[in-house]
């Protein structure tokens, strides 16, 4: 009956509607499924799956409800702000209220030191970060045009860029022997590589500080990957949605900070993208953010918001709050030291029991290497250990493969979306699963190594189209990356 029904859908709706490109068959997504059937509560469900897959930052909500508490009026919904309802809640203009616009300008300046200025004329409201690449994507590329991503990247951009408009994503391949690094032999390459199968590249999508990495890029490869798209003509989306996650020296510098400093830069080839959800901790509300150096884009972009704009209501709010500098202020400081102690903590109690990670000092997760617990080095293997964890040491940590890393072993781990009780649990486990779970001894790769197998590796990266993106039970296995590894 599910087969017939199937298939009549397939007949009857569109290729979106019956396609796997929003990316829920991915082991990702699976990871919160098994969460989502089993969580974990201390009293309640004890020995259920810890949620570390989920990159959320839970760790100053105390300054936000007190500010809340006391500035009643900036809410529409309480004694002290319901004289302006009306006002608020028939106000429709896309280019959504000026003291919004102008706040949020204000904090992404903050964010950055102070160190550059936004234009709120700029802003264009989004329905989160998902919104606003997509809207860009809209902007810039047509169906079947590209852009490079280095690797591993956020597994939501296959979704975000990809599943309505029908561009393509073209891997940049980065390795671990150089702490995955963007080169400019690595994008090179990849252009190389796209243009040899016919793929037009329209532009380049970075994401810093990197997810799922932690890492910031600094000021010389922002200048190389400026000058790269320079000299291709093509755009470059600057994802920053996770600029004040940065924790430790050295500091976030935003591609805003270095365009002046590269001679010829075409300001219209840059984009920004940002949100609220990751610095501040507001993934429901929806606030996503594109800036744009170029005019065109911005009114194309601003009409396209119609279809996804941020509530009235929450403009109001997010309006008051980030006009209060002394907040504002306080709030970057405490959530970097309040994040740093977290990362420390939890980093400290993996290297106890013998666990790396890459240095990263940003973010609101750690790439953790478990190449040597795997018997083989395969992504068949990495997703063998990564049910493991799942199901026997039920952590909800996310595999590798699914962010198309090239190597597998690695794991993104989130720590900032839990109290220190459950984080202490989740060490516990990992304890307990290390002492059971001997090293298997697998040979960790060496550059020399890398580049023996470089070609055959970048052979297999040409994409796939949409409607074939993710069609089996553990859709990263289909990645190009990982079919280059097996």
């Amino acid at each position: 009956m599910g087969l017939i029904s199937e298939n009549y859908n397939k007949n009857l709706l569109s290729k979106i509607a019956t396609n796997d490109g929003h990316g829920e068959n991915s082991a990702y997504f699976d990871g919160w499924k098994a969460y989502e059937n089993d969580p974990f509560h201390p009293t309640q469900n004890p020995h259920g799956v810890i949620q570390m897959g989920l990159a959320e930052n839970q760790l100053c909500f105390d300054l936000i409800q007190e500010w809340i508490v006391n500035n009643p009026k900036a809410s529409i919904c309480t004694y002290e702000g319901v004289q302006d309802f009306q006002d608020i809640a028939i106000f429709q203009d896309y280019h959504g209220l000026p003291e919004f616009r102008k706040a949020v300008a204000r904090f992404m300046e903050k964010v950055r030191g102070d160190r550059v200025t936004f234009d709120p004329e700029r802003i264009v409201m989004s329905g989160g970060a998902t919104g606003a690449h997509e809207s860009l994507a809209f902007c810039l590329a047509d169906p079947g045009d590209a852009f490079l991503v280095p690797t591993p990247y956020y597994p939501g951009f296959d979704r975000d860029l990809r599943w309505r408009t029908g561009v393509q994503l073209f891997p940049v391949v980065c390795e671990s022997y150089n702490n995955f690094k963007v080169t400019k032999e690595a994008l090179e390459e990849a252009y190389k590589k796209a243009q040899e199968s016919n793929i037009k590249v329209k532009g380049l999508l970075i994401n810093n500080p990197s997810n799922p990495l932690g890492t910031i890029l600094d000021k010389e490869t922002l200048k190389d990957i400026l000058r790269f798209i320079n000299d291709k003509n093509i755009h470059l989306v600057c994802d920053e949605i996770y600029a004040a996650t940065a924790f430790s020296q050295p500091s976030f510098i935003s591609i805003s900070e270095v365009m002046n400093e590269v001679v010829g830069c075409n300001d219209d080839l840059v984009h920004i993208v940002y949100s609220l959800s990751k610095d501040l901790g507001f993934p429901g509300f929806r606030v996503g953010i594109i800036y744009s150096y170029n005019d065109v884009v911005v009114n194309i972009a601003r009409k396209m918001s119609s279809f996804g704009l941020v509530s009235t209501q929450t403009q109001r709010l997010i309006a008051s709050m980030l006009s209060d500098t002394i907040f504002v202020e306080n709030f970057i400081a405490k959530s970097a030291m309040r994040l740093s102690q977290r990362h420390d903590l939890f980093t400290i109690g993996l290297g106890q029991v013998g666990i790396t990670t890459l240095k990263s000092n940003a973010g609101l997760f750690i790439w953790m290497d478990l190449r040597r617990f795997l018997e083989k080095s395969t992504f068949d293997d990495e997703l063998k250990l990564w049910h493991i964890i799942i199901n026997k040491v039920k952590l909800n940590v996310s595999p590798g493969c699914s962010f198309h890393c090239s190597e597998p072993g690695w794991f993104r781990v989130c720590f900032a979306n839990m109290d220190d009780a459950t984080m202490q649990v989740a060490l516990k486990r990992i304890r307990h699963f290390v002492y059971l779970q001997p090293s298997k001894g697998v040979e960790v790769a060496t550059k020399k190594q890398y580049c023996r197998t470089r070609s055959k590796l970048e052979i297999s990266l040409s994409f796939r189209r949409l409607d074939d993106f993710m069609n089996s039970p553990h859709s990263p296995m289909s990645s190009p990356m990982v079919q280059a590894r097996n």
